[in-house]
């Protein structure tokens, strides 16, 4: 028998609780939330199997790929712990980022910056 889950991405525009954040990590990954951050929009979507889905979904919003990165949240974790920069998409030769990492620090500040406004504590 066949199990299916609908997608359920969420684009984030205004605050979330890490309380809601824990509920939706348990509904998926038990201790993690992907997600996806237009650092020019200061948009992001979370909540879907693949990074690469919410990456589409905010493209289709008129986002460009070249400012979309994609990170986990742990939402359990403290601060220094709670964003993760790790994805597939963020392998990007053409903006010299050769790791699944974000290697430029003022890009992960824009990130944590966007991540930070949304996420209440």
């Amino acid at each position: 028998m066949w199990s299916v889950r609908i997608v359920s991405m969420i684009t984030v525009k205004s605050p979330i609780t890490t309380k809601e954040l824990k509920q939706i990590a348990k509904s998926r990954f038990g201790n993690l939330i992907k997600a996806v951050v237009d650092v020019e929009k200061g948009i992001m979507v979370i909540d879907s199997d693949l990074h690469s889905d919410e990456e589409a979904v905010l493209i289709e919003q008129g986002s460009e790929q070249k400012d979309l990165w994609g990170i986990n949240l742990y939402p359990d974790e403290d601060e220094g712990s709670f964003i993760e920069f790790d994805s597939m998409i963020n392998l990007r030769p053409s903006q010299n980022n050769l790791s699944r990492g974000v290697e430029n620090e003022k890009t992960r500040k824009r990130i944590a910056n966007i991540v930070n406004k949304f996420v209440t504590r």
